[in-house]
């Protein structure tokens, strides 16, 4: 389309965030970052399909959102399995359409032991978060670009932007696994190479980078990670789904291969 078109157009601010006839799959949508990203996708207007290898919190996410009169269905995906991924888009395609909006918020932490884990927990790690990226990222993209377009957000870190500084957790028995940065700033990297290549078919991608989210973590972990944060405070539910709408809708149609921090200016300084 010609820029002069985009020029002529004026659409009230109401359309352009709107997800009405959208179709949006959030992998991983059942988890504490992905389901208010679920939320926010479906209070805007789109059929949202919460996709996880668990059916049962699949089915309780999308009950809680169901039970307001929100679109939202449940789907079995593994990630790290591309008959799977492709079975699902299948499915979501049938009933629904071609998904417009692809969420990759779904993540698995194998490293208990952290640095000193058994090196089966990084390949683990790698299957899903690294080769299940790819898997997703490709068919999801592949289809919306036959379609016309679409977007695809990706869910990195803030320690996909820098080191984590390790003194936050000191006296605690809190750490960064060696895993979760390599991956996280892999997606990053990974999500502007297909923003370059989908981009002349018109699909967007793009890469959230939360900090840290309050779940109930205690002292002294809480304090010294607030004060790392000019903010003051540690993410939360609504946090998430406000970039969320904004990328997947056209009030970001101008946007990609961008990465938002989400993390009360943590990475500022």
């Amino acid at each position: 389309m010609k820029t002069e078109t985009f020029q002529k157009k004026h659409t009230h601010i109401h359309e352009l965030f709107s997800q009405k006839g959208s179709v949006a799959v959030v992998i991983g949508g059942a988890g504490k970052i992905g389901f208010p990203m679920a939320e926010g996708l479906a209070e805007a207007g789109a059929i949202v399909y919460i996709a996880s290898t668990n059916w049962e919190k699949c089915e309780e996410a999308a009950g809680r959102l169901n039970s307001r009169g929100l679109m939202v269905k449940c789907l079995q995906v593994d990630q790290s399995d591309e008959a799977s991924v492709l079975k699902g888009l299948a499915l979501v395609t049938k009933e629904s359409g071609t998904p417009t909006v692809l969420v990759n918020s779904g993540v698995e932490r194998p490293m208990k032991k952290f640095f000193n884990d058994d090196v089966a927990q990084w390949d683990r790690s790698m299957a899903v978060n690294a080769r299940g990226l790819f898997i997703t990222c490709r068919a999801f993209g592949t289809a919306m670009a036959k379609k016309g377009g679409g977007s695809i957000i990706n869910v990195a870190s803030v320690y996909g932007l820098r080191g984590p500084d390790m003194t936050i957790y000191e006296g605690t028995a809190i750490q960064t696994e060696p895993d979760y940065p390599y991956t996280k700033g892999g997606m990053i990297m990974f999500s502007k190479y297909l923003a370059s290549y989908l981009s002349k078919k018109m699909v967007r991608v793009n890469c959230i980078a939360p900090g840290g989210f309050f779940n109930n973590q205690g002292e002294p972990f809480l304090s010294q990670y607030l004060r790392k944060v000019p903010l003051g405070r540690m993410a939360y539910h609504d946090d998430i789904k406000g970039v969320t709408v904004f990328l997947a809708s056209r009030a970001s149609a101008y946007i990609t291969g961008a990465v938002i921090p989400v993390d009360g200016g943590f990475t500022v300084v």
